[in-house]
């Protein structure tokens, strides 16, 4: 692994409570006054405090005096379920001038694999530019063309590698350092919490837009956190970088205990029971098999024609912590089968704190190609890019068990976990 590049920063204690500056190669790191509650109590609405909200109660005054733009999607929300932009637009203390949209689109009118592309959005009037499948010097010379001095993130994770998002942040970080931009990470919960780092560890020969860099399959990290470690880590330039923390977020919480409402960051993650699970079943997409696409419950429901009861036998037989399979049959209304009856398994979460989605994923790899004939791999072997690697491909193939392939990769999981510990701002 090529984990360092400009050395390991002791990120946690520099940071400060509100925002702080991660620019250069390990400069002190500047600290805005704390703003916003600490941590409640109770689960109730409203316990947890975002980046936003926190950056709204102290008045804006991290982007006084410049011209703002903000990468953003439909899940950049107050805690009333306001847009962020339409809270902006019309404050005379925050001089919004442009949006930036990523996959889906800004709006969220865009299904996987597209974007709105550039228009002005109707209801503010403001330009509306599409970062989706820009990067490097082409998405440098939007935000330049764009005229803002700051660009603002504020997107909802999902927690895995491969949810795109994370790589719109580490794109237009690259961006914004070429076009001599300020950086500011507005900070959302890990709906999955941030309690740990699983799974395989991307190697670099495999990276695309579902995995840019070295980092693990579930992460374990929010936004922010993720933001300080691409700066220091991979980043060949040192973009301007401010974070604005949550209140009130703890690494153990699960997003329904954060009071905050859920809005689904992509047409096929509905709720947040989506996202527990799809750090491991979004391994179905690198097969043969429908992961649930085009059904009310995506990466819970998998299935193909010709599977029946044995799968879910044989997945139960594993007593892997935290989850039991049911016998499924449903038909898809898009995507794999459309409109064809499949049979499968329903992915039930019993104990989400023992539950390991990576781990889950494998095992229901390892029993789908040993009890059903057809399985196969995509031609494409989009299952490399998902895993970052070849491995988890190799070994299934080789008749390797559960164990066996998630063992392979614990060399390098443990040096990410130690890597990934230097940028953690919440206990």
């Amino acid at each position: 692994m090529s984990l360092s590049r400009r050395g390991l920063l002791a990120a946690g204690g520099a940071v400060g409570a509100l925002a702080a500056t991660a620019a250069g190669s390990g400069g002190a790191a500047t600290a805005a006054p704390a703003v916003g509650r600490g941590h409640g109590g109770g689960n109730g609405r409203g316990r947890v405090r975002t980046g936003f909200d926190r950056l709204a109660a102290d008045g804006y005054a991290l982007l006084k005096g410049q011209k703002v733009g903000v990468v953003t999607n439909p899940t950049g929300i107050t805690s009333d379920v306001r847009h962020i932009v339409d809270v902006m637009h019309p404050d005379g203390r925050v001089d919004l001038t442009a949006v930036f949209g990523p996959e889906h689109g800004f709006r969220g009118t865009a299904q996987a694999g597209g974007s709105e592309g550039r228009y002005d959005d109707p209801a503010t009037g403001l330009p509306v530019y599409d970062t989706y499948l820009k990067s490097g010097q082409p998405l440098a010379d939007v935000f330049t063309a764009s005229g803002v001095d700051t660009v603002v993130f504020d997107i909802q994770d999902a927690g895995a590698r491969f949810y795109t998002y994370i790589w719109t942040l580490y794109d237009c970080m690259e961006a914004a350092a070429l076009a001599g931009k300020r950086f500011v990470v507005l900070d959302r919960p890990n709906p999955v919490t941030g309690r740990a780092a699983l799974g395989p560890v991307l190697d670099p020969a495999f990276a695309t837009f579902v995995g840019r860099r070295e980092i693990a399959q579930a992460h374990g990290m929010t936004v922010a956190e993720l933001a300080l470690l691409f700066d220091r880590e991979f980043l060949e330039r040192p973009v301007d970088l401010r974070i604005v923390k949550m209140s009130g977020w703890r690494r153990s919480d699960f997003f329904d205990t954060t009071g905050l409402p859920w809005v689904p960051p992509s047409p096929n993650m509905p709720t947040p029971e989506t996202a527990l699970v799809y750090a491991g079943t979004c391994l179905f997409e690198g097969t043969n098999l429908s992961e649930g696409r085009g059904t009310t419950r995506p990466f819970e429901l998998l299935g193909a024609e010709g599977i029946d009861y044995r799968w879910a036998a044989a997945a139960n037989a594993l007593d892997l912590p935290g989850v039991a399979f049911r016998e499924a049959y449903f038909a898809p209304t898009f995507s794999k089968f459309q409109g064809k009856t499949v049979g499968g398994v329903q992915v039930h979460v019993h104990d989400r704190a023992a539950f390991d989605p990576v781990r889950t994923g494998i095992g229901l790899l390892v029993t789908a190609k040993r009890t059903w004939s057809g399985f196969e791999w995509r031609s494409d072997n989009w299952i490399d890019k998902l895993t970052g690697n070849t491995r988890v491909r190799t070994m299934i193939d080789a008749g390797a068990d559960t164990d066996e392939v998630v063992g392979a990769w614990a060399a390098d999981l443990a040096a990410f976990r130690a890597v990934r510990k230097k940028y953690l701002q919440y206990h």
